[in-house]
Formats: C-alpha cells, sequence, structure tokens
C-alpha cells in the first residue's frame, strides 16, 4: 500500500474518531435539562491495521459518568420524591462546550492534513504524467 493511502487511512480513522466524539457531546448537550441523565464520553484507542501496517485510532465502548446526579427541589415535578427533590443530569455546559471545540479543531486538523495528502497525491500524478 502506498504511503499516500496510508497517511489517508489514519486521517480518515482521525475524522471518524472525532465525528463520533462529536455526536456525543452534543447528547449530552441536548439531554443536559433531562432528569436522570448521565454525561456519555468515548474514549479512544491505537489499533494496528494489519492490512496497512499503520496505527490508527478507533473509539473505545461508551463511558458513563458516575459522578453524583444534582439534586434539584422542585415539589411540583412529577419526578420529585416525598422531599420535594428530584435528580438532575451532571451534564455540565461548560465543559461540553469545551469538549466540542477540542474536537472540531481536531477534526479540522484531520480535514487539512487529508486534503494536503490528496494534494501531493494529485501533484505526484501531474508530474508523472509529463
Amino acid at each position: 500500500m502506498s504511503e499516500f493511502a496510508k497517511s489517508l487511512s489514519i486521517t480518515a480513522s482521525g475524522l471518524k474518531a472525532q465525528a463520533n466524539r462529536l455526536r456525543h457531546v452534543s447528547e449530552n448537550i441536548s439531554n443536559a435539562d433531562t432528569p436522570g441523565y448521565r454525561r456519555k464520553s468515548v474514549p479512544f484507542e491505537a489499533v494496528r491495521d494489519l492490512n496497512t501496517n499503520t496505527d490508527q485510532v478507533r473509539v473505545g465502548r461508551v463511558v458513563l459518568d458516575r459522578s453524583d446526579l444534582e439534586q434539584v427541589y422542585d415539589p411540583s415535578h412529577p419526578m420529585a420524591d416525598e422531599s420535594g427533590h428530584y435528580d438532575s443530569s451532571n451534564v455540565d455546559l461548560m465543559i461540553e462546550i469545551a469538549d466540542a471545540r477540542e474536537a472540531q479543531r481536531s477534526y479540522e486538523a484531520n480535514l487539512k492534513m487529508f486534503d494536503q495528502t490528496r494534494k501531493m497525491s494529485s501533484s505526484l500524478m501531474d508530474l508523472l504524467r509529463k
């Protein structure tokens, strides 16, 4: 396999991983006000692709944040207990926004590498044609 194909394969795995991370961040943000919702995160793992003999990025299993859920006092809420409290979510919007920005920048960096590799491959083909 050519070095260009290996490079494209590596950057494509990074793009997929960051897209998956953004999907989970957006789920967390959309469920920030859902009672009992636990924040999700995804770890990245380096895996060896035996076909290309390269290390690539893969998303691991979804991990639920086990920190305590915030207790909210609202006796009129349908999920409130006898004391008027219910479990809110443990999503912190500031953390989610920071994670989203980090994932976006990593995605853009992988995209630039993908585009640069494609341009170099195209330039090489142009040189070989001459």
